[in-house]
């Protein structure tokens, strides 16, 4: 089981998030990856830098750790040929250590360019075609596309890195996975369910790939501050992934929350200066077939307190 860092631009500026990143290499983390948002999921969480040029100051303060968006929308926001080429730069830029993740996308990020919000069949057709134009850039070569979503004109990757760079396509059940494992290099996910690992195995040909997931914790040396913090930053996350890309912004995670509990956070996310929590919850995805999984330590203000923990204690924990 390897072990990630997340660099969580909603919760921290850019500057600090390139000092994390520096600092969960030094403590021995495997991997890091960056979510891609345009806002926080609340307001309280208070950032949102642009990831990508946060992730290419990270390939220069890092040597070894691997790298990933967890996860990039290559279908609204971004067309998926300009995603191609900051996906190829910053493999370049990293020497080889980038993985580009890639998701259906949430209205939250998507709506801010005016284009709507589509129901999710759709959102997963255009995720189908931008796979199509990414590869078929990494390919090499001058790449013409006609698809019903998006046209691609005689476009090249002029600066390809030596290595490909390897896609993670993020999954939720069935239908998704027999869409996207066949084209996908990893398996990425949220939820610690054996089924979304051994259905990818089934439907993905070739060797076994990583199935990557991602644990939110709430470190901190005084539990019940550390259960304030979740709840405060983090309770969007009960609503689950169907709620959560549907809803526009702050203000409706807001409402949508605002019976959720600091007992229903901390009874779903380990909170406090405990390692064994952290531990278990990372073991559950263990047990469920997963390869890799990203924590998130929840404030932007305890980043430098939880690495040094994380160095000192829970890293040497979870490689017994």
């Amino acid at each position: 089981m390897r072990i990630g860092y997340t660099l969580m631009t909603e919760q921290a500026g850019p500057n600090e998030l390139v000092r994390f990143a520096a600092g969960a290499e030094q403590a021995g983390f495997d991997f890091e990856v960056m979510s891609d948002h345009y806002s926080p999921w609340l307001a309280e969480q208070g950032h949102s830098p642009y990831a990508w040029s946060v992730l290419g100051a990270v390939t220069q303060v890092t040597d070894r750790a691997e790298l990933m968006t967890f996860v990039t929308c290559p279908t609204m926001r971004y067309h998926p040929a300009v995603v191609a080429q900051k996906a190829a730069t910053v493999q370049a830029l990293s020497g080889g250590r980038f993985t580009l993740g890639l998701g259906a996308g949430e209205n939250l990020n998507e709506h801010v360019v005016g284009r709507g919000w589509p129901p999710a069949n759709v959102r997963h057709d255009m995720l189908a075609e931008a796979l199509q134009i990414i590869g078929g850039l990494f390919d090499g070569g001058y790449f013409d596309y006609e698809g019903k979503h998006f046209r691609v004109d005689s476009a090249k990757l002029w600066d390809l890195p030596e290595q490909r760079t390897p896609i993670g396509v993020a999954v939720s059940g069935s239908q998704s996975i027999r869409r996207f494992a066949p084209v996908a290099d990893a398996m990425v996910a949220v939820e610690p369910k054996a089924e979304l690992v051994s259905e990818w195995d089934a439907t993905k040909p070739g060797p076994p790939t990583r199935k990557i997931a991602q644990l939110p914790v709430s470190w901190g040396t005084d539990r019940d501050a550390a259960v304030k913090r979740a709840h405060e930053q983090f309770r969007w996350f009960a609503g689950g992934w169907k709620v959560n890309a549907e809803l526009p912004g702050p203000a409706g995670f807001a409402g949508a929350t605002q019976f959720v509990r600091e007992d229903d956070v901390a009874g779903s996310i380990a909170c406090g200066p405990d390692v064994e929590p952290i531990v278990a919850g990372v073991r559950e995805f263990e047990k469920a077939g997963f390869t890799d999984v990203a924590l998130i330590q929840i404030g932007g203000d305890q980043q430098e307190g939880f690495l040094d923990f994380a160095e000192k204690e829970l890293l040497p924990a979870l490689r017994e």
